[in-house]
């Protein structure tokens, strides 16, 4: 998975834009990276960077669930956590010269794959997707929408909770997906904190400009569900449990008069 800033880190190691790395190597509008290259021994495709006998066309700039494999990582209580699930890690059946490496802690090991500032990026847009999410929130709580006795809303963000990315991509369609996942920022790359805050700062005058003037219902419908849809796909870019997310928002806006 990728989030916008990684778009960047890769097409930088590839030199290419932005919009060419993203429309070349990856699927779903960019939130994820093209499995389309030469099988392994299991019959897997491998990723669209990898280079047979030569490994990584783009290690520096490869994301962080690079960086992380084969760990997990999850954000509870604003405090990460670093999981793996399995007994065997893959590393030590798949790769025999990693037995010859000296072992380390998970923080040294992190280190030395520089991931702090891919982390950074990854949470930031954490705070991007909920800014969104609210978005949403505010078109169906405080404009008379849920008032009105409307229970489609709740509905469609349920139903979006539950769809594949390339549906979810659809329905937000190229013009959102651009700036969702390829904004015009060409300054302050190299830091994803700033990277990441001047592309919430876009989103939300996109956002603005497109629906401040809404007048009816139905156009207030569809403009909370389509921010709640960019704020579950920029979820989806982030690993995260859309499905879980959707009905936590879900429960939230029943609490505060919302129904379904």
């Amino acid at each position: 998975m990728l989030n916008p800033w990684e778009i960047v880190c890769f097409s930088k190691a590839k030199k290419i834009s932005s919009r060419e790395f993203r429309d070349l190597y990856s699927e779903f509008g960019g939130i994820q990276l093209r499995f389309d290259g030469k099988e392994d021994k299991k019959g897997q495709k491998s990723c669209s960077q990898y280079i047979p006998d030569f490994g990584c066309s783009v290690h520096e700039g490869r994301p962080l669930a690079c960086r992380l494999y084969p760990l997990g990582r999850q954000i509870q209580f604003d405090k990460a956590q670093y999981i793996f699930e399995g007994t065997t890690f893959p590393c030590l059946t798949d790769c025999a010269e990693v037995l010859e490496l000296p072992k380390m802690s998970v923080g040294n090991y992190l280190k030395g794959q520089k991931a702090d500032l891919f982390e950074k990026a990854q949470d930031e847009y954490l705070i991007v997707m909920q800014n969104i999410a609210d978005i949403g929130f505010e078109l169906f709580l405080d404009s008379g929408l849920s008032e009105s006795g409307d229970t489609e809303t709740l509905k469609a963000w349920r139903k979006l909770g539950n769809e594949t990315p390339e549906i979810v991509a659809q329905k937000i369609g190229k013009d959102w997906l651009d700036a969702l996942m390829i904004p015009e920022i060409t300054d302050e790359i190299e830091n994803p904190v700033v990277f990441a805050k001047k592309h919430n700062d876009l989103l939300l005058e996109k956002a603005q400009q497109q629906f401040g003037s809404l007048q009816t219902f139905e156009e207030l419908h569809k403009a909370s569900v389509l921010m709640i849809a960019i704020a579950l796909h920029l979820a989806k870019s982030l690993g995260a449990d859309t499905k879980g997310i959707a009905d936590h928002w879900i429960e939230t806006a029943k609490s505060f008069g919302g129904k379904e």
